[in-house]
C-alpha cells in the first residue's frame, strides 16, 4: 500500500473513532490531501470496514495469477505484427495472437513506448534505423528536384476536404525527358 494511502487509512479509523460519518470523513480527506484524496467510494468502502470492527489500515494480500501472457516472444509478435500494419488495432492484434487486449496494450506502450496517434500506432522516439531511411528518402527526392525542372508537375497536393490538383498529364516533350532520365539511371545501376 502507498504512503499516502496508508495515512489516510489512519485518518478514516481515527474519525471512525471520533463517531463521524462516512461524508465528513471524506470532506477532510478532501480538505487535507486536495488532488490526492482517496476516491469518495474507497473512503466509504473504509470507513464501513472500520465501523465493522476492522483493525488494520494495511490492505489484506490479495492472491494474484502470475502473468504468463508478457512474455518476449509475445512481445517479438507484436512487434512484428506492428511493424506490418501501424494501422492495426489493440484489439485486432489480441485477436490475431490470441492474446489478451490488456496484455497488448501494456507490451505497445510500456515494451515498445508506443503510443497511438490517428488510430496509427506510432514509437515515440524514431531508431537510428528509421532516422536513417528517412534520411535516404529525403535524399532521393533531393536529386529529381534539383536536376529536373518538370519534376513538381507530377506533384500531386491534399488538403483536408480532398485533393486540390487534378492529375496532370505530361505532354510529349516532358515524357520524352522523363524516359531519357529513367533510362539513365536504368543504365548507372
Amino acid at each position: 500500500m502507498e504512503k499516502r494511502n496508508l495515512e489516510q487509512g489512519c485518518v478514516i479509523k481515527f474519525c471512525v473513532k471520533r463517531n463521524e460519518n462516512a461524508t465528513e470523513t471524506y470532506e477532510k480527506l478532501k480538505r487535507a490531501c486536495r488532488e490526492h484524496v482517496l476516491s469518495r467510494t474507497k473512503v466509504f468502502r473504509w470507513h464501513k470496514a472500520f465501523l465493522d470492527g476492522r483493525e488494520s489500515v494495511e490492505d489484506e494480500p490479495r492472491s494474484r495469477r502470475p502473468c504468463t501472457s508478457k512474455t518476449d516472444e509475445n512481445v517479438t509478435k507484436v512487434r512484428d505484427l506492428v511493424r506490418s500494419d501501424r494501422r492495426l488495432t489493440v484489439r485486432m492484434i489480441s485477436s490475431v495472437l490470441n492474446l489478451n487486449r490488456q496484455t497488448v496494450h501494456e507490451i505497445l506502450t510500456f515494451e515498445m513506448g508506443m503510443q497511438k496517434i490517428c488510430a496509427k500506432l506510432v514509437p515515440k522516439i524514431l531508431t537510428n534505423e528509421q532516422k536513417e531511411n528517412r534520411r535516404n528518402v529525403c535524399l532521393d527526392l533531393l536529386e529529381p528536384i534539383e536536376n529536373d525542372k518538370t519534376f513538381f508537375k507530377y506533384v500531386i497536393t491534399g488538403e483536408k476536404r480532398g485533393f486540390s490538383n487534378t492529375i496532370l498529364t505530361p505532354n510529349d516533350e516532358v515524357r520524352s525527358e522523363t524516359r531519357a532520365i529513367h533510362r539513365a539511371k536504368r543504365k548507372q545501376k
